[in-house]
C-alpha cells in the first residue's frame, strides 16, 4: 500500500514539478543578476520552496535590507502555511509517527497541499513524499537553469526574461480577481496603498520589505474585517 501511494503521488506530483520549474527559472534568473551565486540562489530555493517569500525576500535582499525585515516579511507572506499544516494534520492518519509529520511539514507548499487535500481517504506520508520527490526536485532544478541563464545570457535578452516574474503574479491574480469582486477590491487596494509609499515625502523613506508587511497586514486585516468568508454551513442556513 505505501508503494501505490508513492507512486500516486509521483504521478500527480508531475504537473506541479512542470510549474515549479518555470516559476524557479525566473526566479534563479532574478537571483543571478541581483549578484547572487548560483550556489547561494539553489541552496535558497531547497530551503525555502515558496515562490512569494522567495520573490520578496530577494527583493529586500538587494535593497540592502536587514535580517528583522526578511523574517516579518517571511513570517507574514508564508503564514499561510502554518493553516494549511494544521489542516493537514486532521487529514493524516492517526498512526503517522511525528518524524513523518516533521518532514512533511518542509514542503507544504500551496500545490502539494491541495494535492494532499483533495484525498478522498486519509492521507498518507508516501503519497505526500511522492509529490515533494518530484516538485521539489523541479523547483530546484528550474532554479539553477535560471540562475546559469542569468549569468551567461546578454543583459537585453535577461531584461525581456525578467517580464515573466510580473506575467506570473498577473496569472495568479486576474482570474481569481475576475470572479470575485471583493478579491478585486483588495487587490486594488494593496497596490494603491504600494504606491502611496512609493510617492509621498515620509512614507516614501520606508523599506520595501516593510512596505510588504504594512499593506499585507493592513489590507488583509480591513478585508477580513468587512468582508469575512463564510463558511458553507453558514452559507447554507441563509
Amino acid at each position: 500500500m505505501k508503494t501505490k501511494d508513492y507512486q500516486n503521488g509521483l504521478h500527480d506530483g508531475v504537473a506541479v514539478a512542470l510549474g515549479y520549474f518555470a516559476v524557479s527559472f525566473a526566479f534563479g534568473m532574478e537571483a543571478a543578476t541581483n549578484g547572487l551565486s548560483i550556489l547561494q540562489s539553489v541552496i535558497i530555493s531547497l530551503t525555502n520552496v515558496t515562490s512569494a517569500g522567495q520573490f520578496s525576500g530577494l527583493g529586500i535582499i538587494a535593497a540592502g535590507g536587514t535580517y528583522i525585515e526578511i523574517a516579518l516579511t517571511q513570517l507574514v507572506i508564508n503564514l499561510r502555511y502554518c493553516l494549511m499544516s494544521f489542516s493537514l494534520a486532521q487529514k493524516l492518519d492517526r498512526s503517522t509517527k511525528n518524524r513523518h509529520r516533521y518532514l512533511m511539514a518542509y514542503s507544504v507548499t500551496d500545490e502539494i497541499f491541495a494535492l494532499d487535500a483533495s484525498l478522498s481517504d486519509s492521507l498518507k506520508p508516501a503519497y505526500h513524499y511522492g509529490i515533494t520527490s518530484v516538485a521539489v526536485p523541479g523547483w530546484v532544478i528550474g532554479t539553477l537553469a535560471g540562475a546559469i541563464s542569468g549569468t551567461l545570457l546578454p543583459p537585453f535578452v535577461i531584461s525581456a526574461l525578467s517580464v515573466a516574474i510580473y506575467g506570473m503574479f498577473l496569472a495568479i491574480i486576474i482570474p481569481p480577481a475576475k470572479q470575485n469582486h471583493t478579491l478585486l477590491i483588495v487587490v486594488l487596494s494593496a497596490m494603491l496603498l504600494s504606491f502611496l509609499f512609493s510617492v509621498l515625502p515620509v512614507l516614501n523613506k520606508v523599506s520595501s520589505g516593510f512596505v510588504i508587511i504594512i499593506t499585507t497586514v493592513v489590507i488583509a486585516g480591513i478585508a477580513a474585517w468587512l468582508k469575512p468568508i463564510q463558511d458553507k454551513e453558514d452559507k447554507g442556513d441563509v
